[in-house]
């Protein structure tokens, strides 16, 4: 089984940085993309970025120029620069990952794995 275990979030005043942390761990055989999600109340879930297992990344259009995800395969770790932050920014964030799980018998199909969030709050 896979865990993800964001890291990072917390209190910042607009215009602000924070950098988030995502760590997998468990029977992993490989993983493609990861992403951070966020999610606000009373909103849905959004992508805010995304990264490919080579590096190609694709943001939001609310966060391009601002947020800068990146990743360290050797880790397993994906991580989120997030730069001039601003109130509306203030969400829980939560990582993504597709995983394919190393089993006994071999690999499974990719999967979706997500982890159960950091918050980030921008405020003065």
């Amino acid at each position: 089984q896979v865990q993800l275990v964001e890291s990072g979030g917390g209190l910042v005043q607009p215009g602000g940085s924070l950098r988030l942390s995502c760590a997998a761990s468990g029977s992993i055989f490989s993983i493609a993309d990861m992403a951070w999600y966020r999610q606000a109340p009373g909103k849905q879930r959004e992508l805010v970025a995304a990264i490919t297992s080579g590096g190609s990344t694709n943001y939001a259009d609310s966060v391009k120029g601002r947020f800068t995800i990146s990743r360290d395969n050797a880790k397993n770790t994906v991580y989120m620069k997030l730069d001039n932050l601003k109130p509306e920014d203030t969400a829980g964030y939560y990582c993504k990952a597709a995983v394919m799980v190393d089993t006994v018998v071999g690999r499974t199909p990719v999967r979706g794995y997500w982890g159960r969030g950091t918050q980030v709050t921008v405020s003065s």
